[in-house]
Order: C-alpha cells, then sequence, then structure tokens
C-alpha cells in the first residue's frame, strides 16, 4: 500500500499550493484529482472549432494577492502573471467615450486620490467623494459585521454616490464579491480594499495572467511536488473513510492509499460525497456547508476576423451593460486572433440563458462600445457559465469553517474556508497555506 505523509485530494488553488508548501518542507505529498486534468474551477478547455484553449472564466488578480504570489514564486510560476506599475483601469462609456483611471507612482492610498482627481470622467463633486472612503477603514470591517450590512449600506453611509459610486466601487464590489451589492455583506469587501490600499502602491495593481489559467499554476506546481518527490494523479476519485473520529484509511477507485494526514481541497457543495464511514463528528459542519448560496458567473467568449479592441487596452471596464468587462485574450496571450472574453458577475439574470441569446447580446454590447467591431465579421461565440463559481457573502449565510475539523487529521482548503476574503484566488491560497501549516503543527 502507497504511504504517504499527506494526501490532497482537489487540485485547484487552494490543494495545489498546500501540497506545494508540503512537498517544499520535505513532506511525502500525493494529490489526487478526480477530474482527468488539474485546476479545479481555475482551469482552461480547448475550444473544438478554434483549438485554442480558453480559460473556464476570466480570473483578474491584484498586487495585495500576497499568498497567491508566494505560491507562484515557490512553484516557480511568478513570470507566467503580468502586474500593473499600479493601478490603471480603462473604461467606455454607453457612448463609446474612452476614459481611464490611472494612478500615479505615489505612496498608496495616495496615488488612489492622484488617480481620481485626474479621471476626467468624474465631476469634481465625485472626485471630491473618494475622500470620504478611506478614515478608519482598517478599523471598520468588525463593525459593518456586526451591523450585517451589505456593500450598497457601507458606500452609502461613507457618502459614495454618483459616478465614482457607478464606475469604481459597484465594479469593484461585484468583481470581487461576485454579488449585487444590495445582497452582499459589507465586511470582505471592506477587507479587499484594506487590502488593495494598504501599504504597497503595487498592492492596488490588477495582474492579468499570461498564459491559459492551468499552465499559470498547476502544471508548474505539479512539476514541482514531483521534483520534491511527490506524487499528482488525476483520474483519481477518493473516497476518505471517517471512524472513531479519526481518518483510518483513503481509497481510490478500490486502491488503499496510506496517508498520515488528509487535506480535503474541495469546493463545499463536493465536501460531502468524499466522506463516507461515521461523518458524524462533521454533522454540523456539512449541514452549514449544504446551506451555502451558489453565485454564478458566466463568460462569453467571442472570435472576430480582425483586431477590434482599440490601442494597447488588455480589458476594458464596460459600464451600464449586462457583460461588466471585456479582456482582449489576443493582447493578453500572444495570439494572432482577436479574440474577446467577456465577463459578467453576479449573474443571476445571465446564468440560465442559452449560449446563442447570451453570444448575440455581448455582440451587441461590443458593437455599441467598441467601433471596431462594428464592421468585423463575428467568427465564432460559446458561452461558459459556472453556475457555483462561488458562493453567497450575503449576511445571515451560514458561517465559514476553519482548515481543522473534530476528526483528527482531517484538514480542509479551499477559497470557502474563512479567510476573512470572498471566494478569490487569494483566498484559495490562503487557506492551502494555513492547511499545511496546521497539517506540520499537528503532533498526532
Amino acid at each position: 500500500m502507497p504511504q504517504f505523509d499527506v494526501a490532497v485530494i482537489g487540485s485547484g488553488v487552494a490543494g495545489l499550493a498546500a501540497a506545494s508548501a508540503l512537498a517544499g518542507a520535505g513532506r511525502r505529498v500525493v494529490v489526487l484529482e478526480a477530474r482527468g486534468e488539474l485546476g479545479g474551477r481555475a482551469t482552461a478547455f480547448r475550444d473544438r472549432e478554434t483549438g485554442e484553449l480558453v480559460d473556464n472564466g476570466q480570473h483578474v488578480l491584484f498586487g495585495c494577492y500576497h499568498e497567491t504570489f508566494h505560491f507562484l514564486r515557490r512553484i516557480g510560476a511568478e513570470d507566467r502573471v503580468r502586474v500593473q506599475p499600479a493601478l490603471e483601469v480603462p473604461y467606455l462609456d454607453l457612448d463609446g467615450r474612452r476614459s481611464v483611471l490611472r494612478c500615479p507612482a505615489w505612496p498608496s492610498p495616495f496615488h488612489l486620490l492622484g488617480g481620481v482627481f485626474g479621471w476626467d470622467a468624474l465631476t469634481l463633486a465625485d472626485k471630491l467623494r473618494v475622500l470620504r472612503i478611506a478614515p478608519g477603514l482598517a478599523g471598520t470591517a468588525m463593525r459593518v459585521k456586526e451591523t450585517n450590512a451589505t456593500v450598497a449600506d457601507f458606500l452609502t453611509w461613507r457618502g459614495q454616490r454618483g459616478r465614482i459610486r457607478e464606475w469604481l466601487w459597484e465594479p469593484l464590489a461585484i468583481a470581487a464579491l461576485n454579488e449585487a451589492p444590495g445582497d452582499a455583506a459589507a465586511a470582505p469587501f471592506v477587507q479587499v480594499l484594506t487590502r488593495m490600499f494598504g501599504r504597497r502602491r503595487t498592492d492596488s495593481s490588477i495582474a492579468l495572467p499570461t498564459v491559459p489559467l492551468h499552465e499559470m499554476y498547476a502544471v508548474p506546481a505539479r512539476q514541482y511536488i514531483e521534483r520534491c518527490g511527490g506524487e499528482v494523479r488525476v483520474n483519481a476519485l477518493a473516497r476518505v473513510t471517517i471512524a472513531g473520529g479519526r481518518v483510518p484509511g483513503i481509497e481510490v477507485r478500490g486502491e488503499p492509499i496510506a496517508a498520515t494526514a488528509v487535506i480535503a481541497a474541495v469546493p463545499w457543495f463536493s465536501l460531502g460525497t468524499l466522506l463516507t464511514g461515521d461523518a458524524a463528528p462533521l454533522d454540523g459542519l456539512l449541514a452549514n456547508a449544504a446551506k451555502m448560496t451558489a453565485k454564478p458567473i458566466v463568460t462569453v467568449n467571442l472570435w472576430y476576423d480582425r483586431v477590434v479592441m482599440p490601442g494597447n487596452d488588455e480589458f476594458v471596464g464596460l459600464p451600464g451593460r449586462q457583460m461588466q468587462w471585456v479582456f482582449d485574450k489576443r493582447r493578453v496571450f500572444g495570439e494572432s486572433a482577436s479574440h474577446l472574453s467577456l465577463v459578467a458577475s453576479g449573474a443571476d439574470a445571465l446564468a440560465g440563458q442559452d449560449t446563442a441569446s447570451l453570444v448575440a447580446m455581448a455582440a451587441r454590447e461590443v458593437a455599441a462600445a467598441i467601433p471596431g467591431a462594428r464592421d468585423a465579421r463575428l467568427v465564432r461565440g460559446t458561452a461558459v457559465r459556472e453556475k457555483r463559481a462561488t458562493f453567497s457573502v450575503a449576511p445571515g449565510e451560514p458561517p465559514r469553517p476553519g482548515v481543522t475539523t473534530p476528526v483528527d487529521g482531517l484538514f480542509l482548503a479551499g477559497d470557502w474556508i474563512d479567510t476573512g476574503l470572498p471566494a478569490t484566488i487569494e483566498s484559495a491560497a490562503a487557506a492551502g497555506h494555513r492547511a499545511a501549516d496546521a497539517v506540520m503543527e499537528n503532533r498526532h
């Protein structure tokens, strides 16, 4: 029977962050992935017509994703992400007029003030309102959590209205929380703001992968883990047996695998199906996980017969539309074709629509916003609906667990672990690292 120090079940960001940290510390690790490819909910697939690798959804990182960059540095993949020197966000209004929030090379948070006051899309009144968002921000998260305030409540309390709210704060909240500002709790949004506009100017910078998602982290993580003496297995559907309050064994398609500790790095909606035996010690945790509300993200990919995006923009904000952002994958990946990826977060109203309707709607919005697309021929369109992309962060949702459990030898990781952050790559990486630390500290 194969003997390992740690079995990590799941190969998303959390699982691979945990496994690489443990392997790098000298633990013998096995990663077990039920599917045929690595990457969990942050991966890519090959489009059947174009042959291109297409991300299953556009993932954006920020400079404040310190745990994520620590993970990427460990596995030698930091160069697969391009980070802005300072925050810069281009927008196209409903008439197609372009404006740019461009922050100067000033210390944080003064760079944001400089960017807002130089942003020609805002009135003077809008610019002055930004001064009310920052005071006391670091101590605000607990207070808004205690009041069950929503993001909309918080923005109103801080005097944020008009275009700065519609173009900056609300799109940021929807992108980070994947939920409407009137529904999402304020506390995780305040955490995001605190981290983005903290000590370093580049904490608020946008970072985009320069390769498909699985090549950004999953492939190099596998190589790193195997170099450290670990194993990574795909098509390895695992079941974890619980008996007497501990984990006596793991089975992969009938094959027993011995491991001193197990990290279940699977989504909240999959944890229950992973476990067999007497899971009574986890009843409360599993009940809370079953009550967590899933939130969708819709991504529409459009291929044109020519370049349509203006200038050197890699992405553009589309305020006032159903698709909130458009990314030029040709620029990001260095491809010759014109491939746009449009994203709608908090997409409850769109997730049930058929592909033809989503492609037609996205193409209309692109044509209205981008003059270069009006005469271009749409060659292909696809839609990706991640109906359980994230969990809801609305007030009243069940509490999220930590990485330790009442079962001896069983640990949890994933973006749904209570890191204080919403369901982001950073939350997943942080949870993976916490789980690895907990395993190494466990004396049983």
